[in-house]
C-alpha cells in the first residue's frame, strides 16, 4: 500500500496520511509513521465517504 498525506495538512505537521487498497482502507498519523494503523473495509469507507458528501 502506497501511503499519501491529506491535501489539507499544514505547516505544523497535523496530518493524516491514507492508504487505499481493494479491500482496506488504513489511516495512520504522518507523524508516528511506526505507530498504529486504523483499517476499514473498503465498502465501509467509501459508505462513510459517500455519507459525508451528502451532508
Amino acid at each position: 500500500m502506497t501511503w499519501r498525506k491529506s491535501s489539507r495538512s499544514n505547516t505544523t505537521s497535523n496530518c493524516v496520511e491514507v492508504a487505499v487498497g481493494r479491500q482496506r482502507v488504513a489511516l495512520r498519523d504522518s507523524k508516528n509513521r511506526t505507530g498504529a494503523v486504523l483499517g476499514f473495509p473498503a465498502a465501509s469507507a467509501e459508505s462513510f465517504l459517500a455519507w459525508l458528501k451528502q451532508a
